[in-house]
């Protein structure tokens, strides 16, 4: 009787961690299906709004970019003389790709020391906290271009211009730019609608 109820304790445990995983929304190019499927994400990008003041649209367009909204993602490892798999090109992983140190950075920034790169809602808060960073310098909340291209190259990097040198940086941030007035156009067609439904929902 004890084993048997060991067993379904266990199991219990393994449904509970994966339910902690959320799974790809199923119509990824529409914020307003997304946030409807997934509504502690549109909690969770809300919350970044009005903490970093990133909007809903740019903060999805980021991770839809990042990891298609996958959460245990990983850089894919290189080929050791073309068969065996060896090391990853980076430390990234999760719905944001951030970097290990990066991550560690936010962490101790801002004290979410528990943050996990598998959590939507950490990863919502480290994409704001990142973009935050560059509207001290002058970058508009909804220049998604930029924001990205600072994103990917650091803001030392953006100054310096060295996306100039990587034409397919270019065209991955304007593809985010694209994106991000998509669901711009989207969002603002259903944001009175999300906000109405967010107080009976958590």
């Amino acid at each position: 009787m004890i084993q048997k109820n060991s067993y379904s304790i266990l199991f219990i445990l393994v449904l509970t961690l994966s339910a902690c995983v959320s799974s790809p929304p199923e119509k990824p190019d529409n914020i307003c299906e997304i946030f409807q499927e997934k509504r502690s994400w549109y909690k969770a990008a809300i919350r970044s709004e009005k903490k970093w003041k990133l909007p809903p649209y740019v903060l999805m367009a980021f991770i839809h970019q990042e990891s298609s909204f996958q959460a245990k993602i990983k850089p894919e490892r290189k080929k050791l003389l073309g068969v065996i798999p060896w090391l990853r090109p980076s430390s990234s992983v999760g719905y944001s790709q951030a970097l290990k140190n990066t991550w560690q950075d936010y962490r101790d920034e801002t004290g979410n020391s528990r943050a996990k790169r598998t959590s939507f809602s950490d990863s919502a808060d480290f994409v704001g906290w990142y973009a935050s960073k560059g509207f001290y310098q002058g970058f508009s909340a909804t220049d998604a271009r930029s924001l990205y291209l600072a994103y990917h190259e650091g803001y030392t990097g953006f100054k310096k211009k060295t996306y100039r040198k990587k034409q397919w940086l270019i065209r991955v941030a304007d593809r985010v730019q694209a994106r991000s007035n998509m669901y711009q156009k989207q969002y603002w067609g259903c944001a009175k609608k999300l906000q109405k439904k967010r107080f009976f929902f958590f």
